[in-house]
């Protein structure tokens, strides 16, 4: 389908699109643990790049893409460097907007309109940072201007075992109207579920002070005495736009659905990081094969299916590595190792003839000779995979099955399925 006369009259010059990653902050992401005791989770490599880069990526496809801002409440000098190099390599501007507290992505929105409007934009990209996607914003721009509406969400049709688990909705099969809309609801609603990509106009600020005005008049007196803060962060303090704007707005011809039948997971634990790299280490192979290792050549180790190996780090040539796997930034693999479906975070070193499956080595780790670290590769399980934390020293020929260890720690002893605190 093609874009309405009205919308072809605005030319792409005249038209501008922010986008505005949610990303959370130091309170949320505790099941991130103990990954995120060392960078923020938005920050946390997956094939080999920060989580957030990957949807900042999809983004810069827009053609007409003025900014990118970003929204949590983590520290800004945590983001400070990634940002700086960020804006040169994309050469579109981006920026970090720290909230005081939590306000909810519906409040957090709310909270900065006068800064997400200042390029005066006809649409508003809003993406979750957690969230592991193709992200076919180009596409889904394109359905969101031709039917006119005031926002477009992304969905999914997923397994009515798990729908459950999301935000369910029910869509006009015709034009995509959204119909109704009902988070993690106890009774089957439908097999679509909200994916947590959305596509706004500027209109979506209005619909946020009105949900916002209307449970205000709920609202007793003494609630709403002024106070020396902001008034507009006082009148919408926490608000989601799944629960308090897509339930209200739909079935009004203003919220429209976008199908999806591509991969997408929610990125909550360890276990769904490893996942999601090696969803993006796939992708790569379509969209970036430049930065997957191909393994060609005398000084190069075996390579089997998708890994990423940074330019840094030093491989001998006896290893064999993949599918899945990705290394970091000076890590030192061994003669004789073998790794399958992992992730090795910077300078770590693993010696001679160990073996690596279905796990996160943490940063600055050791695994000693003939040494053994896997998880059964159940990613949903909280002991599904084995996750090391900073400094985890695994001694010669010592076995790690299925654990979580803090960091720290030295292993001289094989461990079965236990957290080591």
């Amino acid at each position: 389908m093609g874009l309405t006369n009205e919308a072809l009259n605005l030319t792409s010059s005249q038209k501008k699109t922010v986008a505005v990653i949610m990303m959370g902050g130091p309170t949320k992401g505790t099941r991130f643990r103990p990954l995120s005791f060392n960078v923020a989770k938005p920050l946390f490599p997956l094939a080999g790049q920060p989580m957030v880069h990957h949807p900042i990526l999809a983004c810069k496809k827009i053609l007409d893409l003025a900014q990118v801002f970003l929204i949590g409440f983590y520290e800004e000098k945590e983001f400070s460097l990634y940002i700086s190099a960020l804006s040169n390599d994309l050469k579109v501007p981006v920026r970090y907007l720290r909230e005081d507290k939590p306000h909810g992505s519906a409040g957090g929105l709310y909270n900065f309109q006068d800064l997400l409007l200042e390029d005066d934009p006809t649409d508003i990209v809003v993406l979750n940072c957690d969230v592991c996607c193709s992200f076919p914003l180009t596409k889904m721009l394109e359905a969101h201007r031709n039917h006119g509406g005031i926002g477009t969400l992304l969905v999914k049709k997923v397994s009515k075992e798990v729908a459950s688990e999301y935000g369910e909705l029910v869509a006009d099969p015709k034009t995509g109207e959204l119909l109704h809309y009902a988070e993690k609801p106890e009774t089957f609603v439908s097999d679509f579920i909200n994916c947590g990509v959305y596509i706004f106009t500027p209109e979506i600020f209005k619909a946020i002070g009105d949900v916002t005005s209307t449970s205000l008049s709920h609202t007793t007196s003494f609630e709403l005495r002024p106070t020396p803060t902001n008034n507009r962060l006082m009148q919408a303090d926490f608000m989601r736009l799944d629960q308090d704007i897509l339930t209200p707005l739909a079935g009004k011809k203003k919220l429209y659905t976008f199908e999806t039948n591509d991969f997408w997971e929610q990125i909550k634990t360890p276990g769904m990081s490893l996942r999601c790299s090696s969803l993006y280490l796939a992708q790569y192979r379509a969209t970036q094969p430049e930065l997957l290792t191909s393994g060609e050549g005398q000084k190069s180790p075996t390579i089997i299916g998708d890994v990423f190996i940074h330019r840094s780090a030093k491989v001998h040539p006896t290893a064999k590595l993949g599918p899945n796997v990705s290394i970091s930034a000076n890590a030192r693999i061994g003669p004789g190792v073998r790794l399958v479906g992992c992730i090795i975070l910077d300078d770590v070193e693993i010696k001679e003839n160990a073996v690596v499956m279905n796990s996160i080595v943490g940063w600055k780790s050791s695994l000693g000779k003939w040494a053994r670290v896997q998880g059964g590769g159940d990613y949903n399980s909280k002991l599904g995979i084995t996750i090391l934390g900073e400094d985890v020293a695994v001694e010669d020929e010592v076995v790690v099955v299925n654990c979580i260890v803090l960091p720290h720690k030295t292993l001289n002893i094989s461990v079965h399925d236990e957290i080591i605190l």
